[in-house]
C-alpha cells in the first residue's frame, strides 16, 4: 500500500509504535521466563539427592519441561520475535518508500526548474 507523501510520517510513527509494543510484550515474556527459570533453579538447589552438575542440569530440564506455562511462554516468545521482525520489515519499508517519495518529489521540482530555465534561455517562456 502506497501512501501520499504527507501521510508517511504518521504511518511511520504508527509502525514504530507497533514495534515498541511488541518489544514491551517480548520483555514481559522474557521476565516471566526468567522467573520460571529461577523457580526451577531453586528446586534444583534444594534437592540434596543431586550429586553433580549433570544431574542438576537434567533435573532443571525436567522441572522446566513439566511446566506447561514455561512451554507456552517459550512459544509466545518465538511468535513475538517473528512478529517483531515482520513489524521492523514494515517500518523499514515505510521509511524507504518515504525516502524514495521525497527523492521523486525533489527530482520533479528540479526537472521543473531546469525545464523552466531552459525555456527561458531559448526564449520560449511567455
Amino acid at each position: 500500500m502506497r501512501f501520499i507523501l504527507n501521510q508517511y510520517p504518521a504511518a511511520i510513527a504508527q509502525a514504530a509504535q507497533a514495534v515498541n509494543e511488541i518489544d514491551h510484550r517480548i520483555n514481559d515474556t522474557k521476565h516471566h521466563l526468567a522467573k520460571m527459570d529461577g523457580n526451577a533453579e531453586m528446586v534444583v538447589a534444594f534437592d540434596v539427592t543431586l550429586k553433580n552438575d549433570n544431574q542438576r542440569k537434567a533435573r532443571r530440564f525436567e522441572v522446566l519441561q513439566a511446566n506447561l506455562e514455561y512451554e507456552k511462554a517459550t512459544k509466545t516468545l518465538n511468535r513475538l520475535t517473528t512478529d517483531r521482525a515482520n513489524a521492523m520489515a514494515m517500518l523499514e519499508q515505510l521509511r524507504n518508500e518515504f525516502h524514495v517519495g521525497k527523492l521523486e518529489a525533489q527530482t520533479a521540482m528540479a526537472d521543473k526548474l531546469v525545464g523552466t530555465d531552459l525555456h527561458e534561455m531559448v526564449g520560449l517562456s511567455a
